[in-house]
């Protein structure tokens, strides 16, 4: 494909709290096996995109991790790569990124150095299936500057979204960033694509006016000088920026129609496995509706739930409407109901965590209970 990719994955959002105490929103485990950024590099390795850039910041060890190994997403090769950048302090620079445009921009050799005519950036924490190759058809067929790829959204809270105005042939006219009474409900979904040319531009002209957000500062600000198009995305789409939406993501796991999307539908959503058993059920386990990762041990009672690897549960315990991830133990005659239980938590026998399905509880990584 002629175009390179660059992921944005250093975000750190309050609305997911004690979730992103140690992980980078893209780092979320999802659907019992996958982390959220496995749905972008897969997007972008089955469009053809062989040559990648993540930005990181925050909490990015537990990322960094996840791509020690280009070659599960097929980026192992010698025209391509997966590139990791983090932010470094050198004499002419002593700052985090500043801001989205800001990561990019002090990475911007990775830009110059490359000889593919477009870039697509992406967020790292957005969960959904789409070929770049349609849009980048788009993009050129219509002579964009900026192709930016949008969704209509009804049933959730538009105010934490950029909102779109476009007129009859799809040139955008308008765009707020969260506003507080949207006027339309067709949404960015925080993907762009661009001439390499023109963002190297864009990005040196910002930084030098002290401009350091790519929405704010680029979008938007160039919106009526620049010819910028929105493509209209029809699939499933979830964004990780909230806890609600964390949970909604992995419950929608649990309908066979989503999962089957991903896991069932060439070409398929790859991650990083892991050399684990099969999950073992034992002959007291009562198991209905569920997602359950490699090397967990199931008894007692679990239903309509997304369980990740090495999660063990005693007997007579009843795990619903939960998301349990990695090397969680819950013990015996417990009940776990609305949840979101963290990594290596310890839930004692006899405990009860009950939250509910509009704000699910959630049990911080390392608690003991």
């Amino acid at each position: 494909m002629r175009a390179l990719g660059i992921i944005l994955a250093g975000g750190s959002s309050d609305r997911l709290e004690s979730l992103v105490d140690h992980r980078a929103a893209a780092a979320m485990p999802v659907g019992s096996c996958y982390r959220a950024i496995d749905f972008v590099l897969s997007n972008m390795s089955n469009s053809g995109i062989n040559k990648v850039g993540v930005v990181t910041q925050y909490n990015s060890q537990s990322l960094q991790n996840h791509l020690s190994s280009e070659k599960w997403w097929n980026f192992g090769r010698k025209s391509g790569g997966l590139f990791v950048f983090s932010p470094f302090l050198s004499n002419k620079n002593s700052f985090w990124f500043r801001g989205t445009a800001d990561a990019i921009y002090q990475n911007l050799a990775f830009l110059k150095l490359s000889n593919e005519p477009y870039v697509i950036i992406a967020s790292g924490n957005h969960v959904h299936k789409l070929d770049y190759q349609d849009v980048l058809e788009f993009h050129v067929k219509n002579k964009a500057d900026i192709t930016l790829i949008s969704k209509i959204i009804n049933d959730e809270d538009l105010c934490n979204y950029g909102i779109i105005k476009t007129d009859e042939m799809g040139k955008i006219i308008d765009f707020e960033e969260k506003p507080l009474e949207p006027q339309s409900n067709l949404v960015s979904m925080g993907i762009y694509i661009i001439s390499r040319t023109l963002l190297i531009n864009l990005l040196e002209l910002s930084i030098a006016c002290n401009r350091y957000n790519f929405v704010e500062d680029i979008i938007i600000r160039y919106r009526k000088k620049l010819n910028i198009l929105a493509y209209k995305f029809d699939g499933y789409w979830k964004n990780i920026n909230c806890v609600k939406n964390y949970y909604d993501v992995n419950m929608d796991f649990l309908n066979s129609e989503i999962r089957n999307l991903f896991v069932k539908k060439m070409p398929f959503i790859e991650t990083k496995p892991k050399d684990e058993p099969p999950a073992k059920f034992n002959l007291n386990a009562n198991a209905k509706n569920v997602l359950v990762g490699s090397g967990s041990i199931i008894n007692g009672e679990i239903i309509n739930s997304i369980v990740f690897s090495k999660v063990y549960t005693g007997d007579n315990s009843s795990v619903k409407n939960s998301v349990v991830m990695d090397k969680s133990y819950i013990g015996n005659n417990c009940i776990v109901e609305n949840a979101i239980i963290d990594k290596e938590v310890i839930i004692s026998d006899g405990k009860k965590i009950i939250g509910k399905k509009e704000k699910p509880i959630i049990i911080a990584r390392n608690s003991v209970i």
